[in-house]
């Protein structure tokens, strides 16, 4: 598995500070090097309010490969290095074979609104991170997806969640304000991200 280095968004604009690009978890490093200031600095208010405990709990299951984690990943004021690792692999794009760091916020935006429904299930996952490439050539294929998407920043999901529907999901997760809402019925899954609030 290939990963995909780029510039840690949390890190731009610090002075005399650059991620080492060559680490695998590029932007974990970093969480780890400033703690708790960079925990509070990431996590969006409506997600921090809608989690509570000294731990976060996440449960997810890639639908292609098969490949899931159940677990904390969040604990006593930061995240977990090795969980975050294991779910950048699970999130990776699947027919690129490639990762990227994954925005932990989505994974609080995930365990938040699985709270939120009360539900012990793991997340479906179709799709998480993707390449450039596989973004645009379904941008190609469907006007829905986006040239811009936060998928290739690490920062969304499209999903499903057993025994909810996608409608009460998406209801669920755009009356927490907790990122951007995307509602495809027809399809039976939710897009869910860390971004600015918003909904379609």
């Amino acid at each position: 598995m290939r990963l995909f280095a780029h510039s840690c968004p949390a890190c731009e604009g610090l002075e005399g500070f650059s991620c080492p690009e060559a680490e695998i978890a590029t932007r974990r490093a970093f969480l780890a090097g400033v703690g708790g200031f960079a925990t509070t600095f990431l996590a969006a208010p409506a997600v921090a309010q809608a989690l509570t405990g000294s731990t976060r709990r996440i449960a997810i299951r890639r639908v292609q490969t098969g490949d899931s984690f159940e677990g904390i990943y969040w604990r006593e004021g930061r995240y977990e290095r090795e969980a975050l690792r294991r779910l950048d692999a699970i999130m990776r794009d699947p027919g690129m074979d490639e990762a990227t760091p994954m925005d932990p916020r989505l994974f609080d935006v995930l365990a938040s609104v699985r709270e939120r429904l009360g539900s012990d299930e793991a997340w479906l996952v179709i799709s998480g991170y993707r390449t450039p490439e596989t973004n645009a050539s379904r941008a190609r294929q469907s006007r829905r997806v986006s040239r811009a998407s936060l998928h290739m920043s690490g920062m969304a999901a499209d999903c499903r969640l057993p025994g909810r529907e996608a409608l009460g999901i998406a209801r669920a997760a755009a009356d927490m304000q907790t990122g951007g809402v995307g509602l495809y019925r027809r399809d039976g899954f939710v897009h869910l991200d860390c971004g600015p609030a918003r909904r379609w």
